[in-house]
């Protein structure tokens, strides 16, 4: 067996190292691919490493199944799929190796040396958090099936990953691996080649920062890590990570590989040496304690991280190897950080650069990043890309990426996609568009949760409901036909936003595909749900999905004619590109929303409610049968009005706030006013 993806056919995958890193990427790999008989095969030449890290495995596996993440099956399958062994004649037959060794350029050398023997056309990867691709591959004569993959730790479940091609790796394999990536769950990210890449100067960089805290004398390591947590918005502060992940040695070897490689300013501080030597573990707060400092103490601390964070983001987006939509997100996924670039746009770029700089002047190797003063000069925020274009040929495939909240929808996500549209709408070269979601999850899990809370007033709920409708109603009315390619769950304004393409696909096995839960929150569909969905499947199952909440399968969604088909999840994409060109030369059966009105019965089917408010029911059904019995443009604008209505409801209050404050699988006590 194995699996396919576009021009990557994944046979057998190898592991080299058996040490901190090397398991949890084998779980990772064995967790995806057990089911598709893909084996997963760690070589390492210690016979402890191996022991150890078959015991992390087969630990970390017990866990899931004892926690029920994984049933006793799968647990059973994935540490059978996986072998540990000394014997590297196991790797013949890969199609993908990735060397987790020690952070060491000729080790690395020498292991890729060996494996290009045993492996002359595998794809082969070095899993490093510092050494440019093109210095590990030296002493290979062919480097256009290498690069260097940055896994962040736990590699098993943190999902942010950086890729990194050299000068000569082949840019289709990269582009494959990045699509790979992202169907087996990572948030992959393309990075130019420089010392550290994109993570680990700003990773490494907070923790110098927090160390000269300590050594200037502004706290302990303990306050100084709880405050730099409070201060960017950290899980952990940054002593806790260097005791969680054991990584004060590379640090302090990055820090002054860096110094030499990047800028004057890095340097292992004396209080990391000093670790270094004892082996002591640092002093930081306990699991739940709370460290309280006198006020000054904490502003003190908050500027001077803030400044060094901000400062060493600038730094980056400066060098050109990545970009602001990018590093926001793997920062925000694999640091667990506040996004740098929202804090900035928060804090306004003239206070942004009064901290950059105030650091400096305290510590003056610390370079202010250009774009930072550029940026504060002009008096724009950042512009920050949750929507991406990319053409293939005549067909733009824009892509909802919004990973850490499911790709929600909020007021900038429809802003972008009413511009990238517009752009499209423009562009001679463009015949079709495909319009999907990132990763493998969710196409779109529905609206923000602030953007939810905000509209407390009845004139907030029309009028955010006509500007949900806008992006929606100008992808309808776009000359040029757009396929929704369904990548994962549609909820809410996702499937509104999917009945204004020309003909919606879901990739297949989608137990939960499509739903309009906005009743579970006390509210109705605000984005045109209530007028479309009955149009394409009709008022008595349109009507059961809207009022109960309940969601439907993929299999369900084609039976019930929403979506035109079920496709393999590697082949989505390739699928939507080929309708949207069969679009563009009337070559496609697809259902587009007839905007006529729609014979209503006198009164809806009754349903089980359940716990649900009976008066947000009440005006959901004056909304499903008055608007469908205009012509749609009417019955979109009954919609925005009868959604102000909700925002008049006791029901809605209670829906929404239960919703913010407890999540999405707590059920509101409604009292149906």
């Amino acid at each position: 067996m194995a699996y396919q993806y576009k021009g990557l056919n994944i046979e057998k995958i190898g592991v080299i190292g058996s040490g901190q890193i090397g398991p949890d990427i084998a779980l990772h790999f064995s967790k995806v691919f057990h089911k598709h008989g893909v084996p997963v095969v760690v070589v390492d030449i210690s016979e402890e490493a191996l022991a150890g890290g078959e015991k992390k495995l087969h630990k970390k596996i017990d866990r899931g199944m004892k926690s029920g993440a994984f049933s006793p099956e799968m647990g059973d399958a994935m540490k059978s799929n996986t072998t540990f062994t000394s014997d590297y004649d196991q790797l013949k037959g890969s199609s993908f190796i990735v060397e987790a060794a020690t952070e060491d350029k000729d080790l690395k050398g020498r292991i890729f040396t060996q494996i290009r023997k045993l492996c002359p056309d595998t794809i082969l990867a070095s899993n490093s958090s510092h050494l440019e691709p093109e210095l590990i591959f030296e002493p290979l004569a062919d480097k256009s099936k290498t690069l260097v993959i940055h896994y962040f730790f736990p590699a098993e479940r943190n999902v942010a990953l950086e890729i990194i091609p050299g000068a000569e790796s082949d840019p289709q394999m990269i582009d494959d691996l990045l699509g790979l990536y992202e169907s087996i769950g990572k948030v992959p990210i393309k990075v130019g080649s420089r010392y550290g890449y994109a993570v680990d100067p700003i990773f490494e960089g907070i923790f110098q920062a927090a160390a000269l805290c300590v050594e200037e004398g502004m706290g302990s390591t303990k306050e100084v890590d709880a405050a730099a947590a409070r201060a960017l918005g950290l899980t952990v502060g940054p002593f806790t990570a260097m005791n969680l992940t054991g990584g004060n040695p590379i640090t302090f070897h990055g820090l002054d590989m860096s110094h030499d490689r990047l800028n004057k300013w890095y340097k292992s501080p004396k209080l990391l040496a000093d670790a270094m030597e004892t082996g002591d573990r640092w002093e930081v707060p306990a699991r739940g304690e709370k460290v309280e400092l006198p006020e000054d103490q904490e502003t003190k601390l908050k500027n001077a991280m803030r400044g060094a964070y901000l400062g060493l983001v600038g730094q980056i987006i400066d060098s050109g190897i990545t970009n602001v939509a990018d590093l926001e997100m793997e920062l925000e996924l694999g640091l667990d950080l506040t996004p740098p670039f929202r804090m900035m746009n928060h804090l306004g770029l003239a206070e942004t650069l009064k901290l950059v700089e105030a650091y400096a002047a305290a510590h003056p190797d610390f370079p202010v990043a250009a774009c930072i003063r550029k940026q504060a000069a002009a008096g724009k925020d950042w512009q920050i890309d949750f929507v991406i274009r990319k053409d293939v040929g005549d067909v733009a495939v824009v892509t909802i990426r919004r990973p850490k909240v499911l790709n929600a929808l909020n007021a900038d996500v429809f802003a972008q996609l009413k511009r990238h549209f517009q752009d499209i709408a423009d562009d001679s070269a463009i015949k079709a568009a495909v319009l999907t979601g990132f990763g493998t999850k969710a196409f779109v899990s529905g609206a923000d949760v602030g953007f939810i809370a905000s509209m407390d007033t009845p004139e907030a709920g029309i009028s955010d409901s006509q500007r949900s409708q806008a992006s929606g109603n100008f992808i309808e009315n776009l000359k040029k036909p757009v396929i929704a390619a369904y990548n994962g769950l549609a909820f809410g304004g996702g499937n509104e936003m999917g009945m204004c393409c020309t003909a919606r696909i879901c990739r297949t096995g989608l137990k939960v595909a499509v739903g309009q839960p906005e009743v579970n929150l006390g509210i109705i569909p605000g984005a045109g749900g209530t007028q479309r969905l009955p149009r394409l499947i009709g008022i008595r199952k349109a009507s059961e999905m809207l009022r109960t909440g309940r969601p439907i399968t993929g299999a369900q969604a084609v039976e019930y004619g929403l979506m035109l088909e079920e496709v393999e999840p590697t082949k989505l994409l390739d699928r939507a590109v080929e309708l949207a060109r069969a679009a563009a030369a009337g070559d496609l059966g697809g259902k587009r929303v007839d905007p006529s009105p729609v014979k209503v019965p006198a009164q809806l089917e009754d349903v089980k409610l359940g716990h649900l408010s009976t008066a947000i029911d009440a005006i959901l059904c004056r909304t499903i049968l008055e608007g469908c019995a205009m012509p749609l443009s009417e019955g979109l604008a009954h919609e925005s009005a009868m959604f102000g209505e909700c925002c008049k409801t006791e029901d809605m209050q209670i829906g929404v706030k239960n919703f913010v404050e407890k999540g999405p699988r707590s059920r509101a006590e409604f009292v149906h006013k």
